[in-house]
């Protein structure tokens, strides 16, 4: 594979570049995320993924900006909350975030659940294709979706075109779920992958349960890192963008530092585990 640095990208199905390397700021609280968002930024991050589910949209926002960067060289994610997963409702949350944020436009915008029902997922959607039109947004994509919900998209995508021409049902970008070696999803990264859609890691160390597990620790000695490295890069090397999440300065540094080794073909097959092991919520099995 290409050799990476802190400053790879990978080209999105809209055009745009998404930084390999990403800052997850949920659960963060809002008096804290301007602060570590900036730390993050310092330390070279250049892209945080945040939510209006995660009430911390702004200061995550002022924390990204802070250094003064050109806003080109920055990048912002935010997501529709579960609970407004409809077309008006959807539209609305674009309009506060970008409010809140004071941001001119929104790198990514997602869906955060492939919840509400067919007719509000859809709908839902055409709010964020709407953005786009307007030069809100500028990348859109899902989270947590499943392979039969991205298919359901694709399906209604497809038949927009053909009634109102290409592009109007809009671009899908990004799926982001929950990956790692005990989760590795092998049927929806698939999916996606064969259409260009990048796959986004979120609980990439997997919430701290993972840091002493025996099929890290050998890992950890052999490269001179820590698990938690391990894990991320592993992240990197199955090409997906990946969002660690810390509140801790040292651990922010901790997870940018994997851009120095690589691990071997043989090593990445010792953690295929076969598991589905979720440490969240999983609304991909969602059938409703």
């Amino acid at each position: 594979m290409a050799k990476l640095n802190i400053n790879s990208t990978v080209r999105m199905n809209s055009g745009y570049d998404i930084p390999l390397l990403g800052y997850g700021v949920y659960q963060t609280p809002m008096d804290v995320a301007e602060e570590v968002t900036a730390h993050a930024v310092k330390s070279g991050y250049r892209h945080a993924d945040s939510a209006a589910a995660y009430r911390n949209e702004q200061p995550t926002a002022g924390g990204l900006l802070k250094a003064g960067l050109p806003r080109s060289e920055l990048f912002f994610t935010s997501k529709v909350p579960p609970k407004a997963i409809n077309y008006d409702a959807a539209k609305a949350v674009v309009d506060e975030s970008l409010q809140l944020t004071g941001l001119d436009y929104i790198d990514l915008y997602l869906l955060h659940a492939p919840y509400g029902g067919k007719e509000n997922r859809l709908g839902a959607w055409k709010a964020l294709v709407e953005a786009v039109e307007a030069g809100k947004v500028r990348s859109i994509g899902v989270s947590n979706y499943g392979v039969h919900h991205l298919e359901e998209l694709e399906e209604w995508i497809k038949q927009t075109e053909e009634k109102e021409g290409k592009g109007k049902g809009g671009v899908l970008s990004v799926n982001q779920v929950e990956l790692h070696p005990w989760l590795a999803r092998d049927d929806i990264v698939d999916w996606c992958t064969k259409r260009g859609v990048v796959m986004e890691a979120y609980c990439p160390l997997v919430r701290a349960t993972k840091i002493d597990d025996p099929l890290l620790t050998p890992l950890a000695k052999r490269y001179n890192k820590t698990t938690s490295q391990i894990l991320l890069r592993w992240g990197l090397q199955k090409n997906f963008v990946i969002l660690p999440k810390s509140v801790t300065p040292a651990r922010i540094e901790e997870n940018r530092n994997i851009f120095d080794f690589e691990l071997s073909e043989e090593d990445m097959q010792t953690l295929k585990t076969g598991k589905y092991e979720p440490c969240s919520w999983d609304p991909t099995t969602s059938r409703d």
